[in-house]
This record gives structure tokens, C-alpha cells and sequence, in this order.
């Protein structure tokens, strides 16, 4: 255990991606089999063990310490794993046993050894929930500050240090000079701790080979026009352009088991198999396959929202109710495998073709093709994206983020390339609203005050304006910019609520905040009613009163259909005159 804490410790303080890799290949060559294969499983979210609650880390605490000064030292740190780790007690030394060492710390006393990481993950998947408790306080009795901080991010599932499961995947597969794509190919139907993943990267074995019928395949992603600039560079008819629908990416994958019967899966983009929420899809699954498409919501063939989508994800109990009111659907626009065949290498133009062929014959209502837009050059595909209706898109406008570019001879490849296929989404709506609240960051963020709610103006009922809140961002600054908005959170703070602080806003005082958007939706949970999708900092108005931030009335009209929207990229003051 202590290894791992170190190792965590060190990639929570790199920033730099090349060194974080580094870390992770030297970590894994020199750890054994199992510590280092749960370790990899902690990095990927693949381990599979009874959670601890806050509540019961704060009780562990609360017993041991003054409740109030553990209260006002969580709010101080504002994390809870790095405060318990620092203020829990260390037991005293039990006295040496008998004919025992030098006295020592840890020699010859009958204090318990550090677990290791093997040993805790272990005994989380088997104990029941009633010693959770009794076997935490003693790992923590063990464990020193950096150990126990450790141990908390593990067994609270939420480590965050900067390392994201393809870095680590990337990392195990250097082992042995295997990219991280090859890694992926092995991945799914492989379980922590991995000893058969790491014998094959070191040459010790044979690739494993998955008895899945229905495997998953790592899917290719875009990368993002940032100026129109880019488009300079790419030649129109190279490319194949199509609508970016506002859902998430899934995979619907079929294929017979080994006794000869049909198996249908639905995988998320990460490779989580979402099948048991999404039955009705699966029963679309009668071909031998690999689709790659979008999930989305379709009520009277009309797609909706991604709020009304979201009303369907993570649902622990899918009732016939559900079904009925949130029927799924793919969009499908790639083809990865068909009737046992590997796609992966012809040409996009090649695999559509035989997309379109696939769908049309299964002519099924949940699965359709999702329709290319044409154009001549890069201004009659802007005006298309600027407009989705103008061009075919009817009411499912208001679902299309932008258009997607692929190159018509390009393979399926799995990851990042840079050049094969383009997002190019519409542009933010922008709105100049004023911070209200501001809360501690998580992890390297855990000591400022980065995640700030803000709010626009209304007629309040009592007569004049009053500030209601609309969203809440924490990224879109830099290092420096959040250095400046912490110092001044401190510096304008007029009430404490626990971790959450209130920051002095009205209309002659305030720091308004330029803050970009996706959209927004209907929200009972807001006071103003409603609630922005996707919201970032855009940029910090250290010279706009707070009275000049925009009024709600701008953002219900984006809601109200029928009306004419505010144009991607304006003000909402420039709306309004």
C-alpha cells in the first residue's frame, strides 16, 4: 500500500503528461503480480468493492476526534481524504513482545503492519458491510499520512490525480512496446489484478484472447476546429460531413454465443457495458456486428433533448414506464465488424456504404442512419451548421451541437488521430452574469476556491431586481486567473456555509463573469428556473458593474419555441439592446 500512496502522491503534483508516464512504467515494472494489476484496476475504475460513504469516514473520525475542530478542519482543507489522513490520531506503540527488538518503532511491537494494496482490495470485496468500519480504522491505525490519504481515495472511488485510464493502459503496454490501442483491443473481459495482461506485455504469454461474443472495440475520436482557420488546410472534397447530434456515444455490438444463440451489447464510449439499462436496444441487436452511434431519445420520430435523454441514463430500475416514456435510439454512423468481418481497415466511404446496407435491411425502428449534410465548400457548410434547418434538418434542429468531417478514405482507428475525422460545433452562447458562491476544487484544487456559482438578474416579486442563479462552472481560467479569483473570494467573502462561501454581489458590488454555454433547460432545482448546459468561464469582467450582467429574460427566450434564438456567439446585452 505504501508504493501505491507514493506513486499517487507523486502524479497528484505532475502536471506534465510525459512524466506521469514515466511514473506509471516504472511503478508497473517494478511492482509484483497482484499489487500492481489492482493498482491498474484503481487507475481504470475496473475494481469491484463495497465503497465507504463519507458519512461513515466522517463517523470513524468523529470518534476519535473533537467533532467541531475535525468540522472547521475540513472546511479549512475542503478535502475529506486529505484532512482525515492528517488529523487521524496515531496510536501509541503496544509494548515490545516478549524476547522482542530494540524498540523500534515497528520492531518487536504488536502494532499491525501497513496492509497491502492486495490486501485491502481484497478484503473490501468480501467483508459485509457491518466490518467495513472495524477493518478501515485499522488500516488507518497503520498507515501513515500519505498511506491513509491514499487509502481513502481508493476505497471512495474517487482518486483524481490526473491520470485517465488510457494514460495507464498506455503505460502497461510499454512493458512490452505495445501501443495502447493493442492494450485496448485486449481489454474488456479481462478482471483486476490482470495477470494475464501483464504476462503477455512482458513476453511471458500469448495475447489473451476474450470468449466475449459481443466485445467491444476502442472508438475513434475528433478533434475540434478551433478557428475557421483550420478549414484553410483541409480540402472540401475530401471530406464527408454529418450532423453532431447531442446524445452520447455508444456501440451496439451482436454476435453468437458458443452455444449458438444471439447476444446483443450495448457499450458506453468508456467500455462500460450498458446493456441491462438499455434492454430495449439490445433487442435491435439481431445482426452479427459492431455499430458505432449515437444514443439518443425519439418520441414521434422527433429527437429530443439532452435533458429529456438524461432522464433515461442512470436509472438503477428500467420499468416499462420508462421504456414507454424514454424509448432509445441510435443514431448509427460508423461500422466497425460485420458477419465476422473486420471493417476497421477499409475506407469510411467503403464501411458507410455497407452501414446503409446493414440498416436498411434490419429496418428496425430503433436503429436509423444518421444523414450526411451536403455541401460545395466550407461557407455552404458554416451557413448548414449555423442553421441546421435550412438544410434538412427540420425539429431536430435544436439537438444538432455542430457538423462532424471525415475524411472519405480514412480507416477506423482507434483513439485521437489528428486529421481523419473534425468536430465542428456551433458556437457558445455567451452570458455576463455575476458570481454569487464559490467552494473548494477537488484534488491540486482542493486549497482554492474554483468552482463558483453565478446568477442573472430578474424582477424581484417585492419589487426592483434580484440575482437568482443559473449555473455553476469550474473550469475555463488558468492558473494564474484562478489565483486571482481565490484571492478575491477571500477577500469578499460575506457569509460561511460549511464548505461554501458567499461572496459579496449586488448591484454596486460584484465581479461578473463572461460565461459560455450549450444551452439551456428547464429546472425545477434552480430558483431561476432554469439551468445552463455546459457552462465555462469564458472570461473574468474585472471592469463590468455588476449591475450591467444580463437579465433571465434573454435565456427563457432561448427556451421558448417558436421564438427567434439568440445567435450563437452574442451577448446576451447585444440581444437586448
Amino acid at each position: 500500500m505504501n508504493a501505491f500512496a507514493h506513486l499517487l502522491d507523486r502524479l497528484a503534483y505532475e502536471p506534465r503528461r510525459n512524466a506521469k508516464l514515466r511514473m506509471l512504467q516504472d511503478y508497473f515494472s517494478r511492482t509484483p503480480d497482484p499489487e500492481r494489476g489492482y493498482a491498474l484496476g484503481a487507475m481504470t475504475g475496473t475494481l469491484s468493492f463495497r465503497e465507504a460513504k463519507p458519512a461513515l469516514i466522517r463517523g470513524l473520525v468523529e470518534e476519535r476526534i473533537d467533532p467541531v475542530l475535525f468540522r472547521l478542519s475540513h472546511n479549512y482543507v475542503g478535502d475529506l481524504a486529505e484532512t482525515t489522513a492528517l488529523i487521524w490520531p496515531v496510536p501509541s506503540l503496544s509494548p515490545p513482545a516478549e524476547g522482542g527488538g530494540d524498540g523500534a518503532a515497528g520492531i518487536g511491537h504488536n502494532n499491525p503492519p501497513p496492509p497491502s494494496l492486495a490486501e485491502v482490495v481484497e478484503t473490501l470485496s468480501t467483508i459485509p458491510k457491518r466490518e467495513l468500519s472495524r477493518h478501515l480504522a485499522g488500516w488507518l491505525d497503520a498507515l501513515d499520512e500519505t498511506g491513509r490519504w491514499a487509502l481513502l481515495k481508493l476505497v471512495t472511488g474517487n482518486l483524481r490525480v490526473g491520470v485517465s485510464a488510457r494514460l495507464a493502459k498506455t503505460a502497461v503496454g510499454a512493458l512490452g512496446g505495445h501501443e495502447a490501442d493493442a492494450v485496448e483491443e485486449v481489454w474488456h473481459g479481462l478482471t483486476p489484478p490482470f495477470a494475464t495482461l501483464f504476462a503477455w506485455v512482458e513476453g511471458r504469454a500469448e495475447r489473451p484472447e476474450t470468449l466475449n461474443p459481443a466485445p467491444f472495440r476502442p472508438p475513434m475520436l475528433s478533434h475540434p476546429i478551433e478557428e475557421e482557420a483550420d478549414l484553410e488546410k483541409l480540402e472540401p472534397e475530401a471530406f464527408s460531413a454529418e450532423w453532431k447530434w447531442d446524445g452520447i456515444r455508444v456501440q451496439l455490438v451482436g454476435g453468437p454465443d458458443r452455444a449458438g444463440q444471439q447476444v446483443g451489447k450495448v457499450y458506453s464510449r468508456t467500455g462500460e457495458d450498458i446493456t441491462g439499462a438499455f434492454p430495449d436496444l439490445a433487442e435491435a441487436i439481431t445482426f452479427t456486428g459492431a455499430i458505432d452511434g449515437e444514443l439518443l431519445i425519439l418520441r414521434e420520430r422527433r429527437v429530443q433533448s439532452f435533458n429529456v435523454l438524461q432522464q433515461r441514463l442512470n436509472r438503477k430500475a428500467v420499468t416499462a414506464k420508462l421504456l414507454e416514456e424514454f424509448p432509445a435510439h441510435v443514431r448509427a454512423y460508423d461500422l466497425l465488424t460485420l458477419a465476422g468481418e473486420d471493417l476497421r481497415a477499409e475506407p469510411f466511404e467503403a464501411r458507410r456504404e455497407k452501414l446503409e446496407a446493414l440498416v436498411t435491411r434490419l429496418d428496425h425502428a430503433r436503429i436509423d442512419i444518421s444523414p450526411r449534410v451536403p455541401f460545395a465548400d466550407w461557407a455552404a457548410l458554416a451557413a448548414a451548421r449555423a442553421d441546421p434547418a435550412s438544410v434538412g434538418a427540420g425539429e431536430d434542429a435544436d439537438a444538432i451541437e455542430g457538423v462532424m468531417l471525415k475524411r472519405r478514405n480514412s480507416p477506423y482507428l482507434p483513439g485521437r488521430p489528428k486529421g481523419p475525422w473534425w468536430k465542428w460545433k456551433r458556437e457558445p452562447h455567451i452570458v455576463d452574469a455575476v458570481m454569487m458562491y464559490a467552494q473548494r476544487g477537488h484534488g491540486k484544487r482542493s486549497s482554492f476556491y474554483s468552482d463558483y456559482t453565478f446568477g442573472v438578474w430578474r424582477a424581484a416579486p417585492e419589487g426592483g431586481d434580484e440575482l437568482v442563479p443559473v449555473g455553476k462552472a469550474y473550469h475555463g481560467f488558468t492558473d494564474a486567473e484562478l489565483a486571482k479569483l481565490d484571492r478575491y473570494v477571500r477577500n469578499n467573502t460575506t457569509k460561511r456555509f460549511g464548505p461554501v462561501r458567499e461572496v459579496a454581489h449586488g448591484r454596486d458590488a460584484g465581479l461578473v463573469l463572461e460565461i459560455a454555454f450549450e444551452g439551456v433547460q428547464r429546472s425545477t432545482r434552480h430558483k431561476s428556473g432554469v439551468a445552463m448546459r455546459f457552462p465555462r468561464v469564458s472570461r473574468i469582467r474585472w471592469d463590468k458593474p455588476p449591475a450591467e450582467a444580463d437579465r433571465i429574460d434573454v435565456l427563457e427566450r432561448i427556451l421558448a419555441r417558436g421564438e427567434r434564438e439568440i445567435a450563437p456567439g452574442a451577448t446576451l446585452m447585444e440581444e437586448t439592446g
